[in-house]
């Protein structure tokens, strides 16, 4: 782990631990609560597609499936809630293995439509098979570990962004490590790494079993947060807001998924002033953003420090 990545992950953690401290407000903490799950989703889209090339626009089907079978096996079987959360990331890897193995030897748009369709099964399996059907179902159980229950704002702020801080620690590492510049040299030239000898078909698969378990836990996150699940809030609709944050913060940089997903999730919050406008409002910064900062706000402000330093 370089320099840089040790800061950035010191300034985080100050971040988080003195944020609770200083925005006490449960609806403040609430919405960096849903910030820090839609993160973990976003570093999973970008290890994905910023660093393997793979497009995915199938995540809400991995973030419902972390959901369901968490919030279902706790509820309906009375399994502890870690537990299911463990076997939901399991189901989750295993479903990913299966759209995997036929889905990733499509490339382009093709493979963007694959997984599209995949999100959208299991968004119909969800509204006509899950438990409430479109209404969807509460009373989830609460997380708790060892006894102690997350019950409250501050406590899941805190569960939430240490899992977002271990992803991030487990990613930064991956990327530097002997898989992460295979990966990295997949996206550039597939032909190039087949010739070097590599199991392009088998660093694809394990990449997107990786991007699924990270969806997962998201997914499980927040239906034991919200203790209610209903399946439009796994719609293609938040697939497209996914790779919208990973785009945002810039698709290469892991640090961008975070920065992309905190905008994203506050953004519609400061916008309720323009009232019947915020939406449009909403629409039209993220176009701009996306028309004048292609590769990221990240990346951006990466270069700018570089220049800075010369």
């Amino acid at each position: 782990m370089n320099k840089d990545n040790i800061i950035a992950l010191t300034v985080l953690v100050i971040l988080i631990v003195f944020f609770p401290l200083l925005s006490p407000s449960p609806y403040n903490l609430s919405i960096a609560i849903f910030a820090g799950i839609n993160a973990l989703l976003a570093i999973g889209l970008s290890i994905l597609m910023g660093y393997a090339g793979q497009i995915s626009l199938g995540q809400a089907g991995f973030y419902g499936i972390g959901a369901y079978v968490s919030a279902i096996l706790s509820l309906k079987a009375g399994i502890p809630v870690l537990l299911s959360i463990l076997f939901a990331a399991s189901v989750a890897g295993i479903s990913a293995v299966l759209l995997a193995v036929p889905a990733l030897r499509l490339r382009g748009h093709y493979l963007a439509v694959a997984t599209l369709g995949f999100g959208e099964i299991i968004y119909i399996i969800l509204n006509e098979f899950g438990p409430g059907g479109p209404s969807g179902f509460g009373d989830i159980p609460r997380l708790s570990i060892l006894g102690y229950f997350f019950d409250s704002s501050t406590n899941f702020f805190y569960l939430t962004w240490t899992v977002v801080t271990l992803a991030m620690i487990f990613s930064i590492n991956l990327i530097d490590s002997r898989i992460g510049r295979a990966l990295r040299a997949m996206h550039d030239s597939e032909i190039a790494c087949k010739a070097m000898g590599l199991d392009i078909v088998s660093l694809k698969i394990k990449v997107f079993v990786l991007s699924a378990i990270f969806a997962s836990l998201a997914g499980s996150l927040y239906a034991h947060y919200v203790t209610f699940v209903s399946p439009s809030s796994f719609s293609l609709f938040h697939s497209v807001l996914i790779v919208m944050m990973a785009v945002l913060g810039g698709i290469n940089n892991l640090w961008g998924a975070i920065l992309g997903a905190i905008i994203i999730t506050i953004l519609p919050e400061l916008l309720r002033k323009f009232e019947e406008f915020d939406v449009l409002v909403y629409g039209l910064i993220l176009t701009f953003s996306l028309l004048f900062f292609r590769k990221g706000l990240v990346p951006i402000f990466i270069d700018k420090l570089k220049k800075l330093r010369a």
